[in-house]
């Protein structure tokens, strides 16, 4: 008896070590009686699911994820491929809570996860702010357009150029700021990779040794080594 007890203790204490090393993520979709839940993350520049639920009758879930650094994954619902409605979030090994609605399920999304995460949805909503500002122009530009109103059309073309060069600076500051995390890099390649060179170059030289040693890391000097060759 006593050796089946042993036995037990050790298959408790393997499994909660296993779950330490792992991506466990919690959580309600509220209104939401019978569907599929999908945990999805980049791998080799393609999306994949690593787990998913069938909800019938609870809108509780949870799902895990073998993880080894901080990185992005994705919630997505009933595999609704729009960016619309997915959750976005930066995990890390341990537990992150996601709960949402099935009618708002990517905008009533509440997520208690990691510092990495935290630090993400405060770049997200200042960055909110630039992007509405960006479709007033845009709207502008199109109207301007129409009404074939040529100076009002090469004055907000101006704008939109100078205020996306402002949109840049900001983001490779807030990078440069938080040198020490995992969400620099990430921010260099997802917003702005389109930027001049110079940007990313900025960012990458003043990232921590173990942040250039990520994921996102190592992906933003290999961007940054392959757009040089290009221009060469």
């Amino acid at each position: 008896m006593k050796k089946i007890i042993a036995l037990l203790v050790l298959v408790s204490m393997f499994s909660c070590g296993n779950d330490a090393n792992k991506l466990t993520v919690k959580g309600t979709v509220k209104g939401l009686k019978k569907g599929s839940i999908y945990l999805k993350k980049v791998k080799d520049t393609v999306l994949v699911t690593v787990d998913s639920i069938s909800v019938n009758g609870s809108s509780d879930f949870t799902l895990q994820s073998d993880i080894d650094e901080p990185e992005v994954f994705y919630l997505y619902l009933n595999k609704n491929t729009k960016d619309d409605d997915r959750i976005t979030f930066f995990a890390d090994k341990g537990l992150t809570e996601i709960n949402t609605s099935l009618k708002n399920f990517s905008f009533d999304a509440k997520i208690k996860g990691t510092k990495q995460h935290k630090l993400l949805e405060e770049y997200l909503a200042m960055i909110g702010k630039f992007n509405n500002k960006n479709l007033d122009l845009t709207k502008q530009l199109f109207e301007a357009a129409k009404a074939n109103d040529s100076i009002l059309l090469k004055q907000t073309e101006t704008e939109l150029s100078n205020f996306t060069k402002r949109k840049y600076l900001y983001t490779a500051n807030f990078a440069v700021n938080h040198k020490d995390s995992e969400v620099a890099p990430y921010l260099a390649l997802s917003e702005i990779y389109d930027a001049n060179v110079k940007y990313l170059d900025t960012i990458n030289n003043v990232i921590t040794p173990k942040i250039k040693a990520s994921k996102y890391g190592k992906a933003l000097n290999d961007y940054i080594s392959k757009i040089k060759a290009t221009e060469q």
